[in-house]
């Protein structure tokens, strides 16, 4: 039986306490063997919660730890590369949240540093190892739907915390940097090709100065992805591929339920109201978190790729960091090439 890696959790964050740690205590290669906050008494109690071995009041002692293989980092987007950093250079393996750097450079400097230190070092799009994602790219590239020439991606949530550091632009917030790095990434994955151009039309909240509503247009070279994303709306999700004999509809892309299985809807279109046209696949459950760092531990222990890995990262700054530019000056924006 192949050993877990024993991972380290870098700090109590919320994705980390509802998402990340629960799939990750279902796993078959990866052990939570400790956690680290800024508070030891935060650190103490989310170990209680999970049944973590070790608590530790600094980020540094985790990353001390020589019992440590590899680090969850779930922190605020502007720690992101910092910290990820900083464990590479323990020699520790990191998975690091998404979106992984605000800034084409700040990407660059995180490859760099995998390279420099010979450690894997991945960005956490869990969604990207789902399996409703890999059937839709399966039934696309199969020809199910014909030519895929349009991607279509609506995703909200309604937050007007001012204490939520989504709304701090200072911490790198708002929904492009947080939910609209998901489109862009699934987009490409599916197309399997990088935007020529893209361009972004960007709303700032007055008080929060962070972008609340935020459309895009990404230009592959076989099509084109539109997408809409709001910290500010009803909290829907749904992403759509469309071709030129057909249609897949994944109903819940991103916080795929653990508790249910998902469906991806196909439909040739030949019906507008539904009925025999539309078939309906439902994939067994599952946790995506549980899958992505049982595929990250497996990558450490058979030293193969990881899923999304920091060439992948650095494209899909390099796109973000474009429509950003796009909003700015009111132009399509090239994004940098890797």
């Amino acid at each position: 039986m192949t050993k877990k890696v024993k991972w380290g959790i870098l700090s109590a964050a919320s994705i980390a306490r509802r998402r990340a740690v629960p799939g990750m205590l279902q796993c078959e290669l990866a052990e939570v063997a400790a956690v680290a906050s800024r508070s030891l008494e935060k650190a103490h109690q989310f170990a209680r919660e999970f049944s973590i071995p070790k608590a530790y009041g600094s980020y540094e002692e985790l990353l001390n730890d020589p019992e440590i293989e590899a680090i969850y980092n779930p922190l605020p987007n502007h720690l992101h590369v910092e910290w990820s950093i900083r464990a590479a250079s323990r020699g520790k393996h990191v998975l690091c949240e998404k979106p992984v750097a605000r800034t084409v450079a700040e990407a660059r400097r995180l490859l760099k540093a995998r390279d420099e230190y010979r450690v894997k070092v991945g960005e956490a799009f869990m969604v990207r190892s789902h399996p409703q994602w890999l059937r839709t790219r399966e039934l696309v590239r199969g020809g199910r739907i014909g030519n895929l020439r349009s991607a279509v991606c609506l995703f909200s949530y309604f937050n007007v915390n001012p204490e939520n550091v989504r709304n701090s632009a200072e911490l790198a917030g708002g929904a492009l940097m947080d939910i609209g790095c998901y489109p862009v990434r699934m987009s490409r994955f599916i197309f399997g090709e990088e935007p020529v151009r893209v361009l972004a039309c960007l709303e700032l909240d007055p008080s929060f100065k962070t972008d609340r509503l935020t459309s895009a247009i990404l230009e592959f070279p076989t099509g084109q992805c539109i997408f809409t994303v709001s910290t500010q709306l009803v909290y829907y999700q749904r992403m759509q591929f469309l071709g030129t004999e057909g249609r897949v509809d994944i109903e819940i892309p991103f916080n795929a339920p653990t508790d249910k299985p998902c469906r991806i809807f196909i439909d040739d279109g030949k019906d507008l109201y539904g009925g025999a046209s539309q078939v309906t696949e439902s994939l067994p459950i599952c946790n995506q978190f549980t899958i992505q760092a049982d595929l990250f531990s497996k990558a450490i222990r058979q030293n193969q790729e990881v899923p999304n890995s920091m060439e992948d990262a650095v494209c899909n700054t390099a796109v973000i960091e474009a429509l950003f530019r796009s909003a700015q000056s009111g132009k399509w924006e090239k994004p940098e090439r890797l």
